[in-house]
């Protein structure tokens, strides 16, 4: 058997919100216990916020926190519900 598919692997995922008007932008999700003050993004010129997370392989429900409200990722891979109801983004990674 080989231990292969058991590795704990991580992969670099590339979070980006376009929220030009915003004054602050955290990244939420079941990685961090949907915590704002733990992942915040940075804004780049273009008035995108952009952040790097390292995850491990499976589902990951993620939002944007733009200014206090919780927002969709439009490139998402599709929509679920959080332990609240809300509404979240699906990002499988593999």
């Amino acid at each position: 058997m080989s231990s292969y598919g058991s590795k704990k692997t991580l992969r670099a995922v590339n979070f980006i919100c376009h929220a030009p008007q915003a004054r602050e932008v955290s990244l939420v999700g079941d990685f961090n216990k949907w915590s704002p003050a733990d992942h915040p993004m940075s804004k780049l010129p273009d008035g995108a916020w952009f952040r790097t997370m390292e995850l491990l392989h499976g589902h990951h429900r993620y939002a944007f926190l733009v200014d206090g409200a919780m927002t969709l990722d439009p490139r998402a891979q599709g929509v679920t519900r959080n332990e609240r109801g809300e509404r979240v983004s699906l990002l499988p990674v593999s």
